[in-house]
């Protein structure tokens, strides 16, 4: 289920100059944040939470999500050159977990690694709050990655589609409207956080049960949907 041609031109399309220094960009900025609220405000476990909470996980992580799940297929088939992709005798579910992989892995690399790092930065893991962040950036890159490759196979349009739901569905709407709450990958990863540091710096809305079953319900309905999409598109292509 894992093509390395497939992923080594798909690394090639998401780590070009231009989309590198995009996806290096947000990253960057929150090493900088937390070096500068550690300067000022000096060691403090509720800063750090509030600093990876609302900078890291719930923009930060959505935003490098859409980048790396649109871009992963979104371009070649806004161009056309998927359907050279797909004249290759490679299973079509085959490339889209490649896809998937491929996404996961660099929307992870470029959240959760500098979540880490940044967290070590505020508060030294402090009550670990670093180490929670983490955990909950990496589940989110697995449903991220997921949602937007589905995006990124059915419209166009993915990339401002999925700006919409990370920055007003999630950001806005989630910390407006309670029961929009329970239908956000940022509070089902903050399950997951809660639970790694055990205290009450992190909560969630959702309980943990609910929010592990939500997080692989939409990866796997996703990664099968785009699978569907994709054999959708190479029959209209054959006929």
């Amino acid at each position: 289920m894992y093509d390395p041609t497939v992923a080594r031109l798909t690394y090639r399309a998401l780590l070009g100059r231009r989309r590198a220094l995009i996806l290096g960009a947000l990253p960057l900025l929150l090493v900088v944040i937390s070096l500068a609220v550690r300067a000022l405000a000096g060691a403090d476990d509720q800063t750090a939470a509030d600093v990876l909470g609302g900078l890291a996980l719930a923009t930060m992580v959505p935003i490098i999500g859409v980048i790396a799940g649109t871009g992963a297929i979104g371009p070649e088939i806004d161009d056309g050159s998927v359907v050279y992709l797909l004249s290759k005798p490679i299973k079509r579910p085959t490339i889209i977990y490649t896809k998937l992989i491929v996404a996961v892995a660099v929307t992870m690399v470029f959240s959760a690694v500098p979540t880490l790092i940044a967290g070590f930065i505020l508060n030294g893991n402090g009550q670990q709050v670093a180490v929670a962040y983490t955990v909950a950036a990496l589940v989110a890159s697995i449903a991220y990655a997921a949602l937007f490759l589905l995006l990124g196979t059915v419209s166009r349009h993915a990339v401002v589609f999925g700006l919409v739901y990370a920055l007003i569905w999630e950001a806005l709407f989630g910390s407006l409207v309670p029961g929009a709450r329970t239908l956000s990958v940022q509070q089902w990863s903050l399950a997951v956080a809660e639970k790694v540091a055990g205290g009450e710096l992190i909560t969630s809305d959702v309980g943990l049960t609910t929010a592990t079953a939500a997080l692989a319900a939409v990866t796997v309905l996703a990664t099968w949907y785009a699978g569907q999409k994709l054999r959708t598109l190479t029959l209209a292509g054959e006929e």
